[in-house]
């Protein structure tokens, strides 16, 4: 019997089977399509490869993607089916407060749900990243979960390890940095033109910035390596890879984590949530250090 129930939105990124096999409780946030001057509104809850790439295609025929956070009224009814079924302590997901209030909605929604349910608490972990480095937390905490550990244990835990987490994150194309407000239309313009490729980090409030700017997709995984020679994995060993439909750059990397740490890293491809702001053929690579985010 478990000390806490374990749950997550959707912007882990973790695959359906993952969390179905290991019981993570998983709520979808959304995104609408634009193609051909019609809008449909989908949900983040693919169950297969295939859909992640159809997406990504999707993008790359012209069609953008927009994202909203997860509403209240989402949260609250997740929150209140995990209360009827039983639940009293969970600890539950976000995606970073960096990129979206989504963690103070959510706390709102536990703290409405535990009126009508007094013995139920939900331990709201702003993980200060998103897509695999927030799945990585949650991976971690589902180990302390099995292990018997308690909501409070694992959430402070999980608490003290998101600053440790080193991000780089390559985006290919710099429109939907621009669409997102990350660059200015005549730097996308002129990155576009020159083959640049920004390196993005996640900062120590959660948020995204620009950590250099490199000329094409070979210096982006020569900087990536470059930096882990410097600092590699601590104790943990826990390397994790994203792609957006870039399989051969997340081979890549992953061929050097194996080879040169001797550690297998968690592979992905990323979701539609931060997949629509980073757009086609990005990668990224995370990994736990003992040194603070970007200190090295």
């Amino acid at each position: 019997m478990y000390k806490f129930t374990l749950s997550t939105d959707s912007t882990c990124d973790l695959y359906h089977d993952f969390v179905v096999k290991n019981d993570i409780k998983f709520v979808s946030l959304t995104f609408t399509m634009e193609k051909d001057g019609k809008m449909e509104d989908r949900r983040d809850n693919f169950t297969e490869y295939g859909q992640y790439v159809d997406f990504y295609n999707e993008l790359r025929a012209g069609g953008l993607s927009r994202t909203s956070m997860l509403n209240y009224e989402s949260h609250y009814e997740h929150f209140r089916a995990l209360a009827a079924e039983g639940a009293e302590d969970v600890v539950h997901f976000t995606i970073s407060s960096g990129l979206s209030p989504t963690k103070d909605v959510a706390a709102q929604a536990a703290a409405d749900v535990k009126k009508d349910y007094p013995k139920f608490r939900v331990y709201v972990v702003d993980p200060l990243t998103a897509t695999v480095g927030q799945g990585a937390l949650v991976r971690i905490a589902l180990e302390c979960r099995n292990a018997g550990k308690t909501a409070q244990e694992t959430y402070d835990y999980v608490n003290g390890l998101r600053l440790h987490i080193q991000h780089f994150i390559v985006a290919d194309d710099l429109k939907y940095l621009r669409r997102g407000g990350r660059v200015s239309a005549a730097s996308a313009a002129i990155g576009s033109m020159l083959n640049i490729k920004p390196i993005l980090s996640f900062d120590n409030a959660g948020k995204l910035f620009v950590l250099d700017k490199v000329k094409g997709q070979k210096k982006a995984i020569a900087f990536i390596k470059a930096k882990m020679e410097k600092e590699g994995p601590d104790e943990l060993g826990c390397v994790f890879i994203v792609h957006t439909d870039n399989e051969p750059a997340a081979k890549e990397l992953e061929t050097y984590v194996k080879e040169k740490f001797g550690i297998q890293p968690f592979v992905q491809i990323m979701g539609p949530v931060i997949g629509s702001h980073v757009g086609p053929n990005a990668f990224a690579l995370g990994y736990i250090t003992k040194s603070l985010r970007n200190e090295f």
